[in-house]
């Protein structure tokens, strides 16, 4: 069943602004987040319920450096 909230995070990192979304999983796949930049959606990695917000901050951080900064 698909959720009524949108879960959303923003990390401010290297100066920008960055915001993410989760996106509820179809059958087959996990809810996810998703990077919105530049109007477009980039999967970064499958939601964990219950992370800690640091945790989950060092690992977007991350995809950002492997992704947006590389």
């Amino acid at each position: 069943m698909s959720r009524h909230t949108v879960q959303q995070h923003w990390l401010s990192y290297r100066g920008r602004d960055f915001h993410f979304v989760v996106q509820d999983g179809l059958a087959s796949t996990p809810p996810t987040w998703f990077a919105m930049i530049a109007g477009k959606r980039w999967a970064v990695m499958p939601e964990v319920a219950g992370q800690a917000p640091e945790e989950l901050d060092a690992q977007l951080a991350g995809w950002l450096d492997a992704n947006v900064f590389a």
